[in-house]
């Protein structure tokens, strides 16, 4: 999958979305933000109503990213 136009919308957008609908999911297909949900499973089935198997982002709005780590390591 190859999201670059949608990840660039985002970031061209993110001020915006930022004032308007901070915390909320919102749904990307190409160069348009197509709108904007409470939960992230409310945006992800909007996208595969309107999309289907095709390309589409799902991006929660926030100021910044939080860190995930994740191990390969199994602890006993």
């Amino acid at each position: 999958m190859n999201l670059e136009q949608e990840l660039k919308t985002f970031e061209e957008n993110k001020e915006k979305l930022l004032v308007e609908k901070k915390g909320r999911f919102v749904l990307i297909k190409g160069n348009e933000v197509v709108s904007d949900f409470a939960s992230f499973e409310d945006a992800l089935s909007d996208g595969y109503k309107r999309y289907g198997n095709k390309e589409f982002l799902v991006k929660q709005v926030v100021e910044s990213e939080p860190v995930n780590f994740f191990t390969r390591e199994v602890i006993s």
